[in-house]
């Protein structure tokens, strides 16, 4: 999705109009599922796939027809009766395709996306609501709102309040498709879902950030030693910061309860200055490495610190599900697994 935003907002900034397709439903075997995007310009290139071969064709048409009478529809393709060898599939399916006008001189557009964008580089979270009409073959007028963090709302759709209410109260991470007052709705979750700030950046740190990203963490590494806090120790990393000290390590972000804090220092050396901070900045997920004696000792020292037996009680150390661990790739397994766990909780 973020590569579909991005590529959304350059061309409505540069005032470029253009088709968005999305499969709002699928049956039997197909090659992506509901949620599943593509962007058609004029010129018939595409930027993302809804599945490849003579699918997006039969896309690529119905797109031009939409540039030309400028509305969305809905069309039902039946995949049974394509060549299933050019679309990787084993057996047939049908797909519902919401093929959408974006029209560049509505400024709400750019707004949405605008919105979207940021909240991508912010690593913050937003909904993305789309009402769709009942049938394929509808005309489907784009009604759309974005839902931020807070529960404010960007966007052109008209809607009574109880209908708003319930959208805005809806905390699922994943995509939903479902009905609401008998009239479909996708609301898809645009930023990373959570993101986690992993202090140190060792040999755990290593094999965890490759773990996080398919599993859509944003990750940050943070650690003193530029000989280890590098790009080319964590290439898929969202953002890499090398530290003066361990002083005020969150001094330049904003913690809150998506914010996912994993403290795997060199020796524990740091572990306990890192951990106070941690626990002052209400973050949603604290984690420490290490054995329950050094634990222990550090949670002593932070009693005699002022924080309380509740504070320190949101600490999970030893780090990660207990999945008998040992080596680097198998703890940072099992902190992958915890970080999952703890999200899942987190927006029930």
């Amino acid at each position: 999705m973020k590569s579909i935003i991005n590529k959304a907002l350059t061309l409505l900034e540069n005032k470029e109009s253009f088709v968005l397709a999305t499969i709002i439903a699928h049956d039997g075997s197909t090659p992506r599922s509901a949620g599943a995007h593509m962007i058609v310009r004029q010129d018939k290139t595409i930027t993302g796939t809804i599945g490849g071969g003579l699918l997006e064709a039969r896309v690529l048409e119905t797109a031009m027809t939409v540039f030309s009478e400028r509305k969305a529809c809905i069309k039902r393709y039946d995949l049974s009766g394509l060549d299933l060898e050019t679309i990787d599939m084993t057996c047939g399916g049908a797909v519902e395709v919401l093929v959408d006008y974006i029209d560049a001189d509505d400024p709400a557009y750019l707004q949405i996306y605008r919105s979207m964008s940021h909240y991508l580089v912010q690593g913050k979270l937003s909904r993305l609501v789309t009402l769709i009409p009942d049938r394929p073959g509808e005309e489907a007028s784009r009604k759309q709102l974005l839902i931020e963090q807070d529960g404010s709302v960007t966007g052109m759709i008209q809607c009574d309040y109880d209908l708003l209410q319930q959208l805005s109260r809806r905390t699922n991470r994943y995509d939903i498709f479902t009905i609401l007052e008998n009239r479909r709705v996708i609301m898809e979750t645009i930023g990373d879902s959570g993101t986690a700030f992993i202090i140190g950046a060792g040999h755990v740190a290593q094999k965890l950030v490759p773990l996080l990203k398919p599993v859509n963490f944003r990750t940050v590494v943070m650690d003193d030693r530029r000989e280890f806090a590098n790009r080319d120790r964590f290439p898929v990393a969202d953002e890499i910061v090398v530290l003066d000290d361990f002083e005020a390590v969150f001094k330049h972000f904003m913690i809150d309860r998506t914010s996912y804090i994993v403290i795997v220092t060199r020796g524990h050396l740091h572990d306990g200055t890192v951990l106070e901070q941690a626990l002052n900045a209400h973050a949603g997920y604290i984690g420490m490495i290490g054995s329950r004696i050094k634990r222990d000792r550090i949670y002593d020292m932070l009693h005699k610190r002022g924080l309380s037996n509740n504070a320190i009680a949101r600490v999970h150390s030893p780090i990660g599900l207990d999945i008998k661990a040992e080596t680097p790739e198998e703890i940072a397994v099992s902190i992958a697994a915890e970080l999952i766990k703890e999200r899942a909780e987190l927006f029930r």
